[in-house]
């Protein structure tokens, strides 16, 4: 156990670029994570990382023993994991990273039949609208959309990502209508900033046949939350672009209207982000199968499109 302690730290260590940030994945400290890297080179007679006071960094045969060791220790890791889920059932520390709102809205809700099915799995999540990078963050499951898909990390699609323009009925009816795309410019936009660069991206709004115009709308409010720009819309302060599935909510509630439905951006997909194993964990493959299955029965899938009556 002692090697595979050591390769555990090894890995952790050149996915995350330092001992603390390894020790915080693996519960252990960071002089820990030192000492079983230390064992692990001195077994196998090699440097296996460059210290500085300021980084860490895999030497040339660093990078190739983790190249040959990666997709073992995670598939032994499994084979592991599921042996004594065979027995006793998939348990342990489930953790996922998911957006606050879209998080609270769609998924805490699938939480209750999921734990009264699988009693031994504690969620441990984590709620935030940035991208995480899940291995050398230590998430067995991301659900988002935009993510970089890294090595050692496969997305299910579970529904469309399409984003929308909504305002107040109170706001449409204040100005002249707005029937092409052309007629936002000068409108008071809220916008969303992107949260890997804090930036808002140019959007382009397409439509059924293939047309594509330029989202030309001032950015007079920019937020970093799509639940924050929903509640800035239904106040009348300007029209939102945000996902459908942010915009739902507030569409049942009659507090928002869509401003020219025939019109969208297409934004990728809504996706599972998991681990690129042979053999997942069982208490990751019955969380994502949970949520697939729950999806599917909330026909989410349709609900989170454009083109679904609910947002026209």
């Amino acid at each position: 156990m002692d090697t595979l302690n050591g390769l555990a730290c090894f890995l952790r260590s050149a996915e995350s670029g330092s001992f603390a940030a390894a020790a915080r994945v693996l519960g252990l400290t960071p002089a820990a994570v030192g000492k079983n890297v230390a064992r692990l080179e001195a077994e196998l007679g090699v440097r296996l990382f460059q210290r500085t006071t300021r980084r860490l960094s895999l030497t040339e045969a660093g990078e190739a023993f983790r190249q040959d060791v990666q997709g073992s220790l995670d598939q032994l890791n499994g084979a592991m994991a599921n042996a004594r889920a065979r027995t006793a059932g998939p348990a342990g520390e489930l953790r996922v990273a998911l957006p606050n709102a879209f998080g609270r809205e769609y998924i805490v809700p699938m939480l209750e039949s999921f734990l009264k099915t699988f009693p031994t799995i504690c969620p441990d999540w984590r709620f935030d609208n940035r991208p995480v990078d899940l291995i050398a963050d230590g998430f067995d499951v991301a659900i988002g959309g935009g993510f970089d898909l890294r090595p050692g990390v496969v997305a299910r699609a579970l529904a469309p990502a399409h984003r929308i323009l909504v305002a107040s009925a109170a706001f449409l009816d204040s100005g002249p209508r707005i029937a092409i795309p052309g007629e936002l410019a000068g409108r008071p936009g809220i916008l969303i900033r992107s949260p890997q660069t804090g930036r808002v991206r140019d959007w382009v709004l397409s439509n059924r046949y293939g047309a594509e115009a330029a989202v030309e709308l001032d950015r007079r409010i920019l937020f970093d939350d799509p639940d924050a720009a929903c509640h800035a819309a239904a106040l009348g302060m300007g029209i939102a672009l945000v996902a459908v599935q942010s915009a739902l909510p507030w569409f049942e509630r009659g507090q928002v209207k869509r401003v020219l439905p025939d019109w969208w951006v297409e934004g990728g997909n809504l996706s599972l982000y998991y681990g690129a194993q042979a053999l997942l964990p069982q208490k990751t493959r019955v969380f994502i199968d949970h949520i697939v299955e729950s999806f599917r029965a909330q026909d989410l899938p349709a609900r989170f499109n454009a083109l679904h009556p609910a947002v026209i």
